[in-house]
């Protein structure tokens, strides 16, 4: 996926310079994994592009000069896309349902929250990937990339199957997604916060006295009529669960 910005959620960040021998020292940045590993991946691409070019100076040369060029004059880092880091994260992890640890390739697990945070970033793209339910190994990667909002919808209606009002069984593709928490009270627009519903049942959750409370957790919905009563439903799994 596509990095767009820093973590705002690492307060230990900072560079360092530590003073060696034989005129060198050591610059030393603590930042948040993700960063750090986008930058050294932009820095490696190029100093690759240098060397298959022809140039003598190793790889590890080539990325210090390029470092020192980048931050003293400008000139270090040729225009380009932002690079690459690759995150692997399940979907219902991705989707708040679970604090199952992502993995960020080159370092090891990152913590859910982390995963989610880099995942929403503006600029991140995600691709599908199917795996074999009994070995969990990759049988297909995807070649199309999404943008973050598509995939949530896409899963959100997958998640419902049908509105999500009782007693109702419209098939949520052909329905409206709404924000649990309203959107102008800061809520967010992720798969924890939005339910399917048909377009009747849309517009009834607006009307006063209605009452929607969606847990980001599991997906459960309460519904709490203008009488009082409570109904709740939760969304059916698409099979059951493989525990072999």
């Amino acid at each position: 996926m596509l990095l767009s910005g820093p973590s705002a959620a690492a307060p230990k960040r900072r560079v360092e310079l530590i003073h060696g021998e034989d005129g060198m020292a050591t610059l030393v940045a603590d930042l948040p994994v993700e960063v750090a590993s986008s930058i050294y991946a932009r820095l490696d691409h190029t100093a690759r592009k240098l060397r298959s070019a022809g140039e003598t100076r190793t790889l590890d040369q080539l990325r210090a000069d390029i470092l020192t060029d980048t931050l003293l004059s400008g000139t270090g880092l040729p225009p380009g896309p932002k690079a690459d880091i690759h995150v692997y994260v399940d979907l219902t992890t991705l989707a708040g349902l679970n604090t199952e640890p992502a993995e960020l390739a080159g370092h090891g697990p990152i913590p859910a929250w982390l995963a989610h945070q880099i995942a929403h970033q503006p600029g991140s793209t995600w691709r599908r990937i199917i795996t074999d339910p009994a070995t969990g190994a990759p049988v297909d990667a995807g070649r199309q990339r999404y943008r973050p909002p598509a995939v949530t919808d896409d899963f959100v209606r997958v998640r419902d199957r049908e509105c999500r009002h009782p007693g109702c069984r419209r098939p949520a593709q052909f329905g409206d997604l709404d924000h649990a928490h309203p959107h102008a009270q800061h809520g967010t627009t992720n798969a924890t916060n939005l339910v399917g519903y048909c377009r009747r049942h849309h517009r009834t959750k607006h009307t006063p006295t209605w009452h929607h409370h969606l847990c980001p957790h599991t997906g459960q919905l309460t519904l709490t009529t203008p009488t009082g009563a409570t109904f709740t439903s939760n969304p059916e799994p698409l099979h059951e669960p493989r525990t072999t």
